[in-house]
């Protein structure tokens, strides 16, 4: 017997005017509970692993550049509806991996080696930004939580799991650029690390740069507990900026998975 009847087993008797109410406004908010906000929580984790999935397969070169992205097709090798599937297209279209065109349908959009380096190269800047502001800025408590969100990374890495530890990665992140107190530089940072976040993902699957990129970690959080705006700028700027034999490594997994 679900939740909703075990809450109710209680009024399986003949019950006052007032306690009619109580019994209507009690189902209710059950229902609404289980019933309204638990599926839209299913949609919402069935997109974000559908939007990762159809990422990975876009940077693998499975579905190229300019190939249309059928919601029908996509809905059934899934196994979802086509609710999830929009709300995945949706978000890779807000991240520009996909272009959204009227009337016409999705689109993989990629971006050349070029582009890529440079938008590697504005990023770093960035980052670099963030971190000399978050020096400056960060509070104790934001301190803890980079602390605890680094720990998460380091116990990804231990497993060797290196889809987990992304998304530590990207927490990490996300609350220095909150700590840089700039929301203009914090919306703007956000919006350019959601464009290179597949690429960004598909580093870590390269021999030996978890661990790398775990003492580069180590190297942020203690500039900005040292509250040292250089060291933290310079340590997140080398952190993420892709040039010389980094970038070569990159092109070669891309070339390798297409």
């Amino acid at each position: 017997m679900g939740p909703v009847s075990d809450g109710l087993l209680a009024y399986h008797r003949p019950v006052s005017h007032s306690e009619s109410r109580k019994l209507y406004t009690i189902h209710f908010f059950l229902h609404f509970r289980q019933g309204a906000l638990y599926p839209c929580n299913m949609t919402s984790r069935h997109a974000n692993s559908i939007a990762e999935a159809i990422e990975q397969a876009i940077v693998t070169g499975e579905f190229p550049e300019g190939e249309r992205l059928d919601e029908v097709r996509l809905a059934d090798r899934f196994g979802v509806s086509r609710t999830p599937i929009r709300e995945a297209l949706q978000r890779l279209a807000a991240s520009g991996l996909v272009e959204a065109l009227p009337r016409r349908g999705v689109f993989v959009r990629q971006m050349g080696p070029v582009e890529l380096i440079e938008a590697f190269e504005a990023m770093a800047e960035y980052e670099a930004t963030c971190g000399y502001f978050a020096a400056k800025r960060i509070s104790a408590d934001a301190l803890k939580e980079l602390a605890a969100a680094n720990n998460r990374c380091a116990a990804a890495l231990k497993t060797e799991d290196a889809d987990a530890y992304y998304r530590e990665n990207e927490q990490f992140h996300h609350l220095i650029y909150k700590a840089s107190g700039n929301s203009y530089l914090e919306r703007t940072a956000s919006t350019l690390h959601k464009r290179l976040r597949p690429f960004r993902r598909m580093q870590l699957h390269l021999r030996g740069r978890m661990p790398q990129s775990m003492a580069e970690h180590e190297a942020i959080v203690a500039a900005l507990n040292e509250g040292n705006p250089g060291k933290a700028a310079s340590a997140l700027r080398s952190h993420v900026a892709v040039q010389g034999e980094k970038f070569h490594h990159l092109l070669a997994s891309l070339k390798a998975a297409q």
